[in-house]
Formats: structure tokens, C-alpha cells, sequence
């Protein structure tokens, strides 16, 4: 399913009110006082049982339903100063609104007559003390410009020239969702000629794959297709075992105390989780992982391709025989089967 046209606004959950119908300017003074209607049992009936009714608890803001329910915004494309020239494309300094944040990136824009599809990228965890601004997917901005897409490599929030979230660790890097989201909406929004503002992909890479996952449960029909490389679980628990309990990383306790172990919260771990909401999928995803990657493991691919293809979902899981985390002989055959894949979906 794609957004046509331009849009700056993704709501996840709409309220609509309808106002009944009143006297025109008010009681007359003086004139009788308005009688209520007698109630009928009818509507007595309906008055307990809507008392009866429990309320449905609030949406948890830190989870995929609270960013489900979340309005999302993404606008005001901003191109910078020019980084670099090539006789493919030029790359740009850029900035973008998402969700009230000014987020920073990347751009490369083909040479010739467009509008080209779009893709957004998103990177793997760079400690942000030490990111600079285009770091982490420096090979796929190339080539993929050289194919003529044009390229938004987000920075993520916390990074770079992005503003700040102090709160985003705590929450499991949740923001760099929205930051997602706001990226594709914020070229959707604005207004470029060399964008077709109804053809965008997204690929990320390890960290930026659980970002992908996020974004095709929140906003499904955002994009097109996705693409993902070596990517981490789709379980953040198990993210969080793996690469931040083993070395005592202090972020882990600060998170247990907002949110609770699995153990003694099982119900938040699950709504972090993308595989708890993967019937909302409506985009092909194409997954590249090696099978001797000592980064993520390659079952965690394994086991998310399972969880797709069992709710019908249009998934595929490319392995790279003793090819590791970060791609070396065989980036060259992943990166042809990436574009023939965004290729067929979105040209």
C-alpha cells in the first residue's frame, strides 16, 4: 500500500467528534428552562453498561503501540552545503524536522532529469561521542546514488548535528524510529523536483535493521520495499543481553528500573518487540546476513524471517556463506541483489 502524493503527517490512531446539533444562539432570557428527556429504559440500559465497561488502560508512549498511536511529523527539508561533486551525483549537508526534532544527515542526488526514487538509509550503532555526520553506510550512499536513487542517510537524533533526546537510551532507542519515519515524510513533504515522492525505500544495517523492523510495524505503507543487513534481533531483550549486560553497560539498569526485567514485566518487553505486531507488514523485505557473522547472530535473521513468512508476509533471507558482520568479498553480489530488489518494487 503507498501514501500518494505528499504528506507530512502519519497518525496512528484518529479520534473523530461529531457535535450534535444546538439552539441557535442560545435560551431566550426569560423563557422557560429546557427540560431533559425522560429516560427510557433503553437508555438507562446503555448508561450501566457503559459504566460497567472498564476503561481501556492508557497506550505505553514507550512501545510499538504507543508509537502506532503517536501522530508522527516530518518536514522542512533543508540541503546544506555541498560535501562532495561526482559525475553521478552531488552530495549534500541536510537537516529535517521529525516529531519537533531537527535531525541532520546526508543526500546524495543523481545528475540527469529526474524525479528519482528515494531511499532512506539507516545506520548501524556508532558511538554518537564519536559519529560524524554520514559515518556507517559511507558504500551504500555511493552506489545506490550511482543507481540513481537519491539517498537520505539519516543521523539519527543524539548524533551528529541532530538535537538531543536524553531520554532515547532509557526508552530503547525508540526515536531513531521516528526519525525514520520523519525522513520519509519529510521528503515526501517537500516539494524537490528530483524526488518522486511515491517511490521510497528503506535499507538498514545491524542496530539500523531493528529500525526498519519498527518502522514497517508503525507505518506500514510508508515505503515501498526494505532492505535490511546483518541485522540485530527483532527482540530487544535479547539485544540488550548480547551486546550491553556483558559488559556491564550502565544504560541497562536505568532501563530495568523505568521499565521493568522481562521477568517482572513481560507484557512492556512484548510490545517492544516488532515480531508482536508483524500482521501490520504490508512492504517486501529482502535480509542479507553472513553465516559467519560473530555480530548478530544469524538466527536472529533466521527466526525473523520465520515470524514473517508464518504471517504471510513477502520475506526473503539471502545467506552469505562465511561472510561476517560487516561484508567484505561478498558485498558487491548483496548490494546487485539490494537494487534488483529495490529495482522491481519501485521503479
Amino acid at each position: 500500500m503507498r501514501l500518494r502524493g505528499r504528506g507530512c503527517v502519519v497518525t496512528g490512531l484518529v479520534s473523530v467528534l461529531v457535535a450534535l446539533p444546538g439552539c441557535a444562539g442560545g435560551d431566550r432570557e426569560g423563557g422557560p428552562a429546557p427540560t431533559a428527556p425522560p429516560q427510557t429504559s433503553r437508555t438507562s440500559e446503555a448508561a450501566e453498561a457503559a459504566e460497567a465497561s472498564p476503561t481501556p488502560p492508557p497506550v505505553n508512549p514507550v512501545s510499538i503501540p504507543g508509537l502506532i498511536a503517536r501522530p508522527h511529523t516530518g518536514s522542512d527539508l533543508r540541503l546544506g552545503a555541498v560535501l562532495a561533486r561526482t559525475a553521478a551525483y552531488t552530495s549534500h549537508a541536510v537537516t529535517y524536522e521529525a516529531d519537533g526534532l531537527t535531525i541532520s544527515g546526508i543526500m546524495n542526488i543523481p545528475e540527469g532529469e529526474g524525479p528519482f526514487p528515494a531511499l532512506v538509509l539507516a545506520h548501524g550503532y556508532i558511538d554518537p561521542a564519536v559519529y560524524t555526520t554520514g559515518r556507517g553506510l559511507a558504500r551504500e550512499q555511493d552506489l545506490l546514488a550511482r543507481e540513481g536513487y537519491v539517498v537520505l542517510h539519516t543521523d539519527y537524533r543524539n548524533h551528529a548535528g541532530s538535537d538531543d533526546d536524553p531520554d532515547n537510551d532509557v526508552n530503547l532507542r525508540l526515536g531513531y524510529t521516528e526519525d525514520v519515519i520523519g525522513a520519509a515524510l519529510a521528503l515526501r513533504d517537500s516539494g524537490r523536483p528530483e524526488i518522486d515522492t511515491d517511490r521510497l525505500g528503506l535499507l538498514g544495517r545491524s542496530m539500523g535493521g531493528g529500525v526498519v523492523y519498527n518502522t514497517l510495524v508503525v507505518a506500514p505503507g510508508l515505503f515501498d520495499a526494505a532492505v535490511v543487513f546483518a541485522p540485530v534481533s527483532s527482540r530487544p531483550a535479547e539485544n540488550i543481553d548480547h551486546f550491553q549486560r556483558p559488559g556491564d553497560d550502565p544504560i541497562v539498569a536505568e532501563i530495568e528500573a523505568a521499565h521493568g526485567t522481562p521477568a517482572s514485566n513481560p507484557a512492556f518487553w512484548r510490545e517492544v518487540s516488532p515480531l508482536t505486531y508483524v500482521d501490520r507488514v504490508t512492504e517486501p523485505l529482502l535480509i542479507h546476513h553472513g553465516t559467519a557473522d560473530d555480530t548478530c547472530p544469524l538466527a536472529w535473521s533466521e527466526r525473523t524471517r520465520a515470524e514473517f513468512a508464518a504471517a504471510g508476509k513477502d520475506v526473503r533471507l539471502i545467506k552469505y556463506s562465511g561472510e561476517g558482520h560487516t561484508f567484505g568479498p561478498q558485498w558487491p553480489a548483496s548490494m546487485r541483489r539490494t537494487v534488483a530488489f529495490f529495482d522491481e518494487h519501485l521503479r
